[in-house]
C-alpha cells in the first residue's frame, strides 16, 4: 500500500510491525512498516501478530514454504533463489543459494531490524547449513530506507566463494563481488532456451560471466562474449576454464571483447559482421517510470543494430529485465526495429524469469524478465 493511501500512522515506528484496519475499524491483517519509502506499507499476515516470537515463527513457515516451492519448480542446479520477497511473502528479503554459500539482501526497515534479522539468519542456517552467508548491501536502498550504513561481508559461516553447476556447467561464485546477489539466476532457464535454437557463429552482448555464451558455446561453432565489465569478463574467462571438460571436445572458438556494446554493435554492422546467432541480454533501462521513454529508445537501438546483422534464418534472443518495460512496450519496441530493420522477425517462444523467480498473480511487480526467442529472415 502506498503512503498516499495510508489515512492513519500515528505512533508507527520506522519498520514496525503493526496492524492494518480499514477506515470502519476492520481488521485487515498484520503489515511491515516504513517511515520513508512510497511504498509505506507491506502486508504480511491477514491476522494479527503482535511479539517477536510470533513474527519469528511467521518468518521460520515462510521460508519453509519457499524450499517447498523450489523443491518443485527447480533442477539441473544447484543454485536458485531461495526468497524472492513479496512473491515469497517476506517482503523485502532477497536470498539466493549458490552451492554451500548464501547470498542475502536486506531491502525494507522491517527487515533489517534485528529480532527479524536474526531470524532470518537462524532460519537459513538450520535449513541449509551453508558454509557461508554473505549480506550484499545496495547503498542506494539503504539510503532511500532511511537504514544506516552497512557493508557487505560475511554474516555467518567461513566461506564467501565456491563454484556452482547450471544445467550441466561449472560457475565461479565469490559473493562479495559481481553484480545483484552473485550471479543472475533468473535467466537460468533463457540459457538453456537459447542454446536449444543456437548455431553457427555467435554474440553474446552483455554477457556478464558468461551465462549465454557458455550455454552457447556446447552447440555453435565460434562466440563472442562481450561486456564492458573487464572484471566480468575475467571470472568469465574462468568460467571457461572451469568448463573445459565440457567444451574442449569441440572444434570451437571462445573470445571475450571489452567493449561498450551500442559502439561495437556499430561497428561490426559498418564493417559487415553477420551472425547466425545473437543473444542482447542489457541491464535494466529504466529503473523508473520517468526512465521509460529513454529506455525505450535505447533497446530499439541495441535491438535494431542487433537484427541488421543477422543472417537470414537465424537465431535472435533478445531481453528486458526493466520492471517498468511491459511486456507490450518491450513487443512493439521490438516491431518498431525489425520494421526499421526490413526484417521478417518470427516468435519462437516468449519466455520470462526461472521458476525460482516465482509470480503472484494478484502482483504484476514480480514480473519483470521479458525474453524473447526468434527466428529472423
Amino acid at each position: 500500500m502506498y503512503r498516499s493511501d495510508v489515512v492513519s500512522a500515528a505512533g508507527v515506528a520506522p519498520g514496525a510491525t503493526a496492524p492494518v484496519a480499514d477506515e470502519r475499524g476492520k481488521l485487515i491483517g498484520t503489515a511491515f512498516y516504513s517511515t520513508a519509502s512510497q511504498i509505506a506499507v507491506r502486508m504480511i499476515s491477514d491476522r494479527q501478530i503482535e511479539s517477536d516470537e510470533q513474527i519469528s515463527e511467521l518468518v521460520r513457515e515462510r521460508i519453509g514454504g519457499a524450499m517447498e516451492y523450489r523443491n518443485r519448480v527447480v533442477e539441473g542446479t544447484d543454485a536458485y533463489r531461495v526468497i524472492f520477497s513479496e512473491a515469497d511473502m517476506l517482503p523485502g528479503l532477497i536470498v539466493d543459494r549458490y552451492n554451500d554459500v548464501l547470498s542475502m539482501q536486506v531491502l525494507t526497515q522491517a527487515m533489517d531490524r534485528d529480532s527479524v534479522r536474526d531470524a532470518v539468519i537462524a532460519c537459513l542456517s538450520e535449513r541449509f547449513q551453508p558454509s557461508g552467508i554473505v549480506e550484499r548491501v545496495d547503498a542506494r536502498i539503504r539510503e532511500l530506507e532511511q537504514l544506516p550504513a552497512r557493508e557487505s561481508g560475511l554474516i555467518a559461516g567461513e566461506k564467501s566463494v565456491t563454484t556452482f553447476n547450471m544445467n550441466g556447467l561449472a560457475f565461479h561464485f565469490d559473493g562479495l563481488a559481481g553484480q545483484k546477489t552473485g550471479a543472475f539466476l533468473d535467466q537460468r532457464e533463457n540459457y538453456l532456451a537459447a542454446a536449444r535454437y543456437a548455431r553457427g557463429k555467435a554474440l553474446d552482448v552483455f554477457c556478464y560471466q558468461g551465462g549465454f555464451a557458455l550455454h552457447m558455446a556446447r552447440v555453435c561453432d565460434k562466440v563472442t562474449g562481450v561486456d564492458s565489465s573487464r572484471p566480468a569478463l575475467e571470472v568469465a574467462e574462468q568460467n571457461e576454464k572451469l568448463n573445459a571438460g565440457e567444451l574442449g571436445g569441440r572444434d570451437m572458438e571462445i573470445e571475450w571483447i571489452e567493449a561498450n556494446a551500442f559502439d561495437l554493435l556499430r561497428d561490426y554492422a559498418d564493417a559487415g559482421q553477420r551472425y547466425d546467432t545473437i543473444v542482447l541480454d542489457p541491464p535494466a533501462f529504466a529503473k523508473s517510470k520517468i526512465a521509460l521513454e529513454t529506455a525505450i529508445r535505447g533497446y530499439k537501438e541495441l535491438n535494431l543494430r542487433g537484427l541488421k546483422m543477422m543472417r537470414p534464418g537465424g537465431v535472435f534472443v533478445t531481453c528486458s529485465c526493466s520492471h517498468h518495460v511491459s511486456e507490450s512496450d518491450f513487443m512493439n519496441m521490438l516491431a518498431d526495429a525489425a520494421s526499421d530493420a526490413h526484417r521478417t522477425v518470427r516468435i519462437v517462444e516468449k519466455r520470462t524469469q526461472s521458476k525460482d523467480h516465482p509470480i503472484l498473480l494478484t502482483m504484476p511487480e514480480t514480473q519483470y524478465l521479458k525474453c524473447v526467442v526468434a527466428i529472423v529472415e
